[in-house]
């Protein structure tokens, strides 16, 4: 997708403003090279369309010691309003991803983390197990930091009835009761929900009533996002959250917050 193809989808959808999310050079994604130079480059051209994230692997430097508050400080002068999507495949609390969480913390950056099953080849994103308990010690030890969650391994523990053999994936059907990620999103004010990807999405609307509750319950916790990655990707939670604000069943105070001002509220503007 070029940026003229991204603006015009966005004019499609109704989309003010959108955060690019840059990948950069790590083993998981080195076959899709888009870093935070570039993302900085799009954004200098469109500066009243883009709001530009950064991204570093947290195993550069080789040491959970490694230094990085210079880089971090420069772009955000540049202009970065956070990081992410952190794609490394490592576990969510190895000590080099504390490293880099603290120093983002540090300098205001939020971490947009994809969260996978495990660590193991053909996976990307920071692992934890059913249950979550690396990310919830990870919010207790990095209070200044402020996390944002993002894919199926996160989303899919929005119910109590998921297991192993489905939370790695999109589970259907109604929803039990809540699980672990509308725990911590209440429990913890440092994380928040990314809604974008079909992971998000499927969380919402594979039992709507129950998607209609949880998005009134955490709504100051909650950020709109589509994942947009080709031109042709259909983008059905726009549609959805229109519906579901025109008829009534979120509230217009609900859709603003996640819309935008809960990003505003993080310095994502």
């Amino acid at each position: 997708m070029t940026e003229d193809e991204l603006l015009q989808r966005m004019d499609e959808l109704g989309i003010d403003k959108a955060v690019i999310l840059p990948l950069g050079m790590t083993p998981e994604c080195f076959m899709l090279p888009f870093d935070t130079e570039d993302v900085l480059a799009v954004r200098h051209r469109h500066p009243d369309r883009i709001i530009p994230f950064c991204n570093l692997d947290p195993r550069s430097g080789h040491s959970p010691e490694a230094d990085f508050t210079w880089v971090f400080e420069e772009w955000r002068e540049a202009g970065c309003k956070g990081l992410g999507e952190l794609t490394a495949n490592l576990p969510f609390d190895d000590p080099m991803c504390l490293n880099l969480y603290r120093q983002c913390g540090r300098v205001g950056f939020p971490v947009l983390f994809h969260l996978a099953v495990q660590v193991a080849y053909g996976l990307y994103g920071v692992a934890d197990e059913m249950g979550l308990p690396r990310l919830e010690k990870t919010l207790r030890e990095c209070p200044e930091t402020i996390f944002i969650g993002h894919a199926m391994a996160f989303w899919a523990e929005i119910a109590s009835n998921v297991d192993e053999g489905t939370r790695g994936g999109y589970p259907p059907g109604p929803v039990a009761g809540p699980g672990r990620t509308p725990h911590l999103l209440k429990q913890y004010s440092n994380i928040y929900g990314d809604l974008s990807a079909g992971s998000g999405f499927n969380a919402i609307s594979r039992d709507p009533e129950f998607g209609y509750r949880f998005l009134d319950d955490c709504q100051d916790k909650l950020l709109f996002g589509t994942d947009i990655c080709h031109v042709s990707q259909e983008v059905e939670i726009v549609p959805w959250l229109n519906d579901a604000v025109a008829s009534g069943k979120i509230s217009k105070a609900c859709y603003e917050k996640m819309s935008h001002l809960n990003a505003e509220k993080l310095g994502i503007k």
